[in-house]
């Protein structure tokens, strides 16, 4: 028999190999004069994750603390602890960056993804069945079948054989960005493998998998499964994937743990829980590596549609510079530019068949837009240290004559922070295209924000200090990352803005062969294969600045 803390397997390769995690940096936090845990950062994207899958807030932090409870059980070393750790909390947060594609063949993208934690998938035949019993969900008849049709043809195959290599790559490439070591991403990577080898990217199976991958793959099940139908239903579910998603061993130990597991996880606060759970003393980031974990996150959200890639980072630049010509001290402008990076992370919570519908939305999906200032908000004040961000970032769509929302703030209710985003948010966003029109010039920006303030709506002196601001830009880089061209720069963005070949043929006036040949060789030159990746690219590196179709 094998000692506990050796395997679940005994098999040794069933750890991740000794020493993985040691390159998890450590930095005290008497160097960071903001004092604030990489743990909240994730912990506040962890509830973004949980609304883009169609869970309730708090549903990664209570399946990090299942995790992290088997692992102490299993006797893992604090590195692999704060592996398991880091993966939880980080996983699920890729789960968006092809939401458009997932609204355009499965409907309500939000539901499709609730739903897939509730398949064993044994095989091709189940996830047919799966895959067709989405297919156009809650679309009208006609719709539907265009979809199954399309779907059939080829394309829509190709898109959901994309979607978890998708989630998994963009994981990683968030978890480098933020500093965190290879193990953890070699840990995320694989997370969407299975004990029988059917799972993705690789097909690796038994004790070829690491450990840590799997405490967090059945985790995020049994707390979907105990949310719901209680421990009974946890303990079926995990004893009927027992061979097949999990390993029999690990799902012994979780039986012969949940109850007390259980029954700890409900008595506690699950912030409080997981911030206090972190192994050691952590990761604690520095002023500047703040900033540029919230640059990586800004980022990474506006990747939920194609028409809001770049919008995060622009509109919180945009805004901390106006915030100094309003008049603001140099503090609480970068606190106004912090706030503007993290303003719209409630965007995940609404689905992309709202977001990206080109046709009139219903009073329920506008009801549904307007919550999500607040649901930014709620994350971000779960923790101290991000509370102050959300503050300021629930007011960008406040308006001074009590017509914005999510609270209706009339006259001085609307801070000076929240005048001058709320500005630079609608100056940004009536630049860029939207599904139900097309992007406004700036001498219209202008004039509608004038207009705003003669209406009551907007802070003339805010509005002021916004063009002041954006009349003060840098001229448009000359060179390119990944050697792209400037031509191929302009087919990128509307590429990343979801246009097909044929609408960025004609908007660039060329022909389809040449929008073929050019994603083609943008796709090799920045090494991805499909849009969701190549947004990802385009806006980590800055390059949706520009207007629709704009010349570089």
């Amino acid at each position: 028999m094998c000692r506990p803390h050796r395997c679940i397997t005994c098999e040794p390769r069933a750890l991740p190999r000794p020493g993985a995690a040691r390159n998890l940096r450590r930095v005290a936090p008497e160097t960071s004069t903001r004092g604030v845990r990489l743990a909240e950062l994730l912990g506040a994207l962890s509830l973004g994750a949980d609304l883009g899958m169609g869970q309730p807030m708090e549903h990664v932090l209570r399946q990090s603390l299942i995790a992290l409870h088997l692992a102490k059980r299993l006797r893992l070393g604090e590195s692999d602890q704060l592996v398991v750790y880091y993966t939880s909390l980080i996983v699920w947060v890729g789960c968006h960056v092809d939401a458009y594609e997932q609204a355009k063949w499965f409907g309500d993208d939000l539901a499709f993804k609730s739903d897939f934690r509730k398949v064993d998938f044994t095989g091709p035949t189940a996830q047919a069945r799966f895959v067709l019993g989405h297919l156009g969900a809650g679309m009208p008849g006609r719709d539907r079948v265009g979809v199954r049709l399309d779907f059939a043809r080829g394309e829509g195959r190709r898109a959901a054989e994309d979607m978890i290599g998708n989630h998994y790559r963009a994981t990683a490439d968030l978890a480098a960005r933020l500093g965190l070591a290879a193990s953890v991403c070699e840990s995320v990577g694989q997370t969407f493998e299975r004990w029988d080898g059917r799972g993705v990217p690789n097909g690796v199976k038994g004790a070829d998998l690491l450990t840590t991958s799997q405490l967090v793959n059945l985790a995020d099940v049994v707390e979907v499964f105990h949310r719901v139908g209680g421990i009974e239903s946890a303990l079926g579910v995990a004893r009927q994937r027992s061979g097949t998603q999990f390993a029999p061993a690990l799902v012994d130990l979780f039986c012969s743990e949940a109850p007390r597991m259980f029954d700890g996880l409900v008595a506690s606060c699950s912030w409080d829980a997981v911030i206090a759970a972190e192994p050691g003393c952590g990761i604690w980031l520095s002023d500047d590596e703040f900033v540029a974990a919230l640059e990586a996150i800004a980022d990474f959200v506006d990747l939920k549609s194609p028409y809001t890639i770049g919008h995060s980072r622009a509109v919180a630049d945009l805004a901390g510079a106006a915030a100094r010509h309003y008049g603001l001290p140099a503090a609480q402008s970068q606190t106004i530019r912090m706030a503007g990076l993290v303003h719209d992370l409630g965007r995940l919570g609404v689905p992309n068949s709202i977001w990206d519908k080109p046709g009139v939305l219903t009073a329920a999906e506008v009801e549904r837009i307007r919550m999500h200032p607040y649901l930014t908000e709620r994350m971000l004040t779960f923790s101290r240290a991000l509370a102050p961000l959300g503050a300021v970032a629930v007011q960008h769509h406040e308006r001074l004559d009590g017509t914005g929302y999510p609270r209706g703030l009339v006259g001085d209710a609307v801070t000076p922070g929240g005048r001058v985003l709320a500005v630079a948010d609608t100056y940004r966003a009536w630049l860029e295209p939207r599904p139900h029109r097309r992007a406004g010039t700036v001498e219209q920006v202008v004039a509608r924000l004038r207009e705003e303030v003669r209406a009551g709506r907007f802070d003339g002196d805010a509005v002021d200090a916004v063009l002041c601001a954006a009349g003060h830009r840098g001229s448009p880089r000359m060179t390119w990352p990944a050697g792209l061209t400037a031509r191929e720069v302009q087919v990128l963005r509307l590429l990343a803005r979801g246009l097909s070949n044929r609408q960025i043929a004609d908007e660039l006036t060329i022909s389809r062969k040449t929008v073929g040949n050019h994603v083609e060789h943008i796709y090799t030159k920045i090494g991805v294969s499909n849009r969701a990746l190549a947004s990802l690219f385009a806006s980590k590196h800055g390059l949706m600045r520009g207007a629709l179709g704009e010349p570089v």
